[in-house]
């Protein structure tokens, strides 16, 4: 089987080592990639290749529920980086998700987010930021233009969720919980891989 390498190369940055003139973001733990965060993310790669402008996905590492020991991973973060650089993004930044990160202020993070003169930023309704979730999204609409993703619904009419996905592995059905995932083959995941360029170790990162 051929391996499909077409697509553009996404940058993979720390959350210090960019700053933009503008760009379309997206946010999210993106725990697993699922088909909802696989919805929301394309829409945020549509608007900035609409404007001409580039697209930023946001995520942390480990995800702020792991690293609170509330859930297991759904994925390695290589396979997560893997399964976002599919989507097309032209930067990934991965946010260390540590005790220090943790006890920042939403001001922090809007901060942070100013660095990338978003055009519009594209989040979940329930997307929650800074020390003890005290951001929301009516606190990210004062400082920017935010689109919120509607939920993706599975045939049976339930949100697609990290949780729910979660909960059909503990009881047994994984084809369910594959299917909600869009999970990838091998060959998918290495051209994911290949697609990827990972600067975050770097002395030095352009952008």
């Amino acid at each position: 089987m051929g391996l499909n390498f077409s697509g553009s190369h996404t940058q993979i940055v720390g959350d210090r080592q960019i700053q933009l003139d503008a760009s379309i973001v997206t946010i999210g733990a993106f725990d697993g990639v699922h088909r909802g965060h696989q919805t929301l993310i394309r829409r945020a790669v549509a608007e900035a290749r609409s404007t001409g402008v580039a697209c930023v996905v946001w995520t942390f590492d480990p995800a702020p529920k792991v690293f609170f020991g509330r859930a297991a991973p759904l994925s390695t973060l290589a396979d997560k980086i893997a399964r976002l650089a599919r989507l097309g993004p032209d930067y990934i930044v991965v946010a260390s998700f540590n005790k220090t990160y943790c006890t920042r202020s939403p001001e922090d993070f809007i901060t942070d987010l100013s660095r990338l003169s978003p055009l519009t930023v594209h989040v979940g309704d329930d997307f929650r930021f800074g020390c003890r979730q005290a951001g929301d999204v009516t606190l990210l609409g004062q400082h920017f233009n935010v689109a919120l993703a509607d939920p993706v619904l599975c045939d049976g009419g339930q949100v697609v969720s990290s949780t729910r996905i979660r909960g059909l592995r503990a009881d047994g059905h994984l084809a369910q919980a594959k299917d909600l995932q869009g999970a990838l083959g091998f060959d998918a995941l290495l051209a994911g891989r290949l697609l990827a360029d990972d600067t975050r170790f770097k002395e030095e990162t352009h952008v």
